[in-house]
């Protein structure tokens, strides 16, 4: 039986943009339907780094050129993706983890989808760094910034119906989202509005600055003796938290903390009813991973006077006495 030929070629202006190595690189589109989406080889020595061309630019689209070689058996067999439904003519929404920021920071995979999509859609979280997004060269940018609820951010639910009109256009999207999309990026909306609307999508693992962050700052989450265990908590409303659960977990790592933290060291201290000492160790974490990096240093009893007055946001809070690992190796203000 005759299968189409393959429609996944990146849109690349060199080699440098290409190192996928000497096998077709359909990994991008994962998830097309699979009748038009059968990847072909063919054309894989047409490089000398092996990139997978099949017809040049405008094979990138049902109609383009190609031919060769079939690889027998559909997109979805070839690469084991789900799909939510037909995706819009061809369209793809790439949920990626963008990382705590910087390209040091992005996964391989992502950094090949960044630079193959057709439209990039990022925010001020880990993903808003010029040098990320111009590896999205030939790509639309889409900023859709929503941090603290300024005027002019975008709404979540705007940014779900952007996804969605963007993916129906036939468009591959790539959807930069701090960190990793399983933790706290609200990536469940995204999720749900493109299932409602038919959208063929899938999500990327990306590095968390809940277990980054601290690391750059010389802090290992765990430690045979003295963290044994740890917690990930959103800090954004500490009015919902019952901060007396957090009595028994040797290290507690708080999330959007950058508003609350003061709250959430008050809450936490024996004094509160949460039960920890005073004396616990904590370190503020502010722009972890990046070259803007700064760590302050202090207890449950001293963090809200070693940061009085400063400007937090985007910040972690590690609490516990791994806390205190890394002192004096990194630039910043202990208490």
């Amino acid at each position: 039986a005759t299968v189409a030929p393959c429609t996944c070629v990146p849109r690349v202006t060199s080699r440098r943009r290409a190192p996928y190595g000497r096998t077709c690189i359909a990994r991008p589109h994962r998830g097309y339907p699979a009748a038009a989406r059968a990847c072909s080889a063919a054309a894989e020595d047409d490089l000398s780094d092996g990139l997978h061309t099949n017809g040049g630019e405008d094979a990138r689209r049902p109609g383009g050129g190609g031919g060769g070689a079939i690889h027998a058996g559909s997109a979805e067999e070839i690469h084991g993706e789900r799909t939510a439904g037909d995706g819009g003519a061809g369209g793809f929404v790439h949920l990626i983890g963008a990382g705590p920021g910087g390209l040091d920071n992005l996964t391989v995979r992502a950094l090949r989808l960044l630079r193959t999509c057709d439209a990039v859609v990022y925010d001020d979280l880990g993903a808003g760094g010029s040098d990320m997004i111009q590896e999205a060269a030939n790509a639309e940018h889409i900023y859709v910034g929503k941090r603290g609820g300024k005027a002019g951010s975008w709404k979540q639910a705007d940014i779900d119906t952007l996804l969605v009109r963007l993916c129906l256009e036939g468009k591959r999207v790539a959807r930069l989202k701090g960190g990793c999309p399983s933790v706290f990026s609200r990536a469940y909306s995204e999720i749900a509005a493109l299932t409602a609307a038919g959208c063929t999508f899938d999500m990327v693992p990306g590095v968390s600055s809940a277990l980054a962050a601290p690391l750059s700052a010389g802090i290992t989450l765990t430690d045979r003796d003295i963290g044994r265990h740890f917690s990930v908590t959103s800090a954004h409303d500490p009015a919902s938290l019952d901060f007396t659960a957090f009595a028994g977990i040797d290290t507690c790592v708080f999330l959007m903390v950058g508003k609350s933290m003061a709250t959430v060291a008050a809450a936490l201290s024996s004094d509160s009813g949460g039960r920890k000492s005073d004396d616990v160790p904590v370190a503020v974490i502010r722009w972890g991973c990046t070259p803007r990096e700064e760590v302050y240093r202090g207890t449950l009893g001293t963090i809200a006077a070693v940061t009085a007055g400063r400007e937090l946001s985007p910040c972690i809070m590690v609490v516990g006495a791994v806390a205190a690992m890394g002192a004096g190796k990194k630039a910043g203000v202990t208490g």
